[in-house]
């Protein structure tokens, strides 16, 4: 590998953390922002006063970042990806208090992500944007879950990208197999939602699920969908029997469905050629 092309891998790395650093603020903060815009609506329809819970200086960029606990401003040095967390022994510079090890997780996964897709796709516009994509995923899954959610503002805006991806020709998929996977990812969810409700009155999963299929099937064709459904439902089964198991939890539990179809999303955007390939000759039929 020339040195010019490994300085970039290299560059590229450590301003991807950096990104992974604001995504973890936008996981914590989109669903809090979502939850008081619905409260201030509520309150509007109703013609009720506030209680207080409601603040529309929170946003993405304000307050700046403190710790939980104790409310102390995080500096400079402290907010440094990866390696501040190292540093400060993944803990409180001020009150000691422990810092999740989950902010590292995402900032690492996040450049280590963003770097694979370079290397994979090119440093041109496609890998960049495979690296966006794979990036969204990542927010989309830890946000459903915590709060067993799938924001508008990321499903949507991902499965218009998948579409004008391949209408500007900068995508391996055609634009018409772009538009029929956004609208059979859909439409696939939808009939199994209305199906299982049909028959136990009860709902599945929420229409975010729908959403981010379709923005799959948009980035990825209508050809990959019975891979991606496929694996996430074997994922989803398998992870939650696991975690049913270990946490004792009741069967009725809701298990948010949006991390495995992200995770199918994303197997399937690196390996899912490979993927058919691989079962079309284990079945003869290649």
């Amino acid at each position: 590998m020339p040195d010019d092309v490994l300085l970039t891998y290299v560059v590229s790395f450590l301003v991807f953390a950096v990104f992974g650093s604001f995504f973890n603020v936008v996981i914590y903060r989109l669903p809090l922002m979502m939850e008081s815009a619905w409260r201030r609506e509520c309150e509007l329809l109703l013609e009720t006063p506030g209680d207080g819970k409601t603040d529309s200086k929170f946003n993405i960029a304000i307050p700046n970042s403190h710790c939980p606990s104790c409310k102390a401003p995080i500096k400079a040095w402290q907010n440094i990806p990866i390696l501040s967390y190292l540093l400060l022994r993944g803990r409180c510079a001020n009150c000691k208090t422990g810092i999740s090890l989950r902010y590292p997780v995402i900032e690492l996964a996040t450049a280590l992500l963003g770097v694979l897709c370079l290397y994979l796709f090119g440093l041109g516009p496609y890998g960049f944007a495979t690296a966006a994509f794979c990036w969204t995923l990542l927010i989309l899954t830890f946000i459903d879950f915590d709060h067993q959610l799938l924001p508008d503002q990321l499903t949507l805006p991902l499965m218009w990208a998948g579409l004008l991806l391949s209408a500007l020709s900068l995508s391996p998929v055609s634009l018409e197999d772009a538009v029929w996977g956004a609208a059979a990812g859909y439409l696939i969810l939808w009939s199994v939602y209305w199906l299982f409700k049909l028959i136990t009155g009860k709902d599945g999963m929420g229409y975010g699920d729908f959403k981010l299929l379709a923005a799959l099937g948009a980035w990825l064709g209508w050809q990959q969908l019975p891979v991606i459904v496929i694996l996430s439902s074997l994922v989803g089964a398998i992870v939650g029997s696991i975690y049913l198991a270990i946490t004792k939890s009741e069967r009725n539990k809701t298990i948010p469905f949006g991390p495995y179809l992200a995770g199918a999303g994303l197997i399937t955007l690196l390996w899912g050629e490979w993927i058919v390939d691989s079962y079309l000759q284990f079945a003869g039929l290649r």
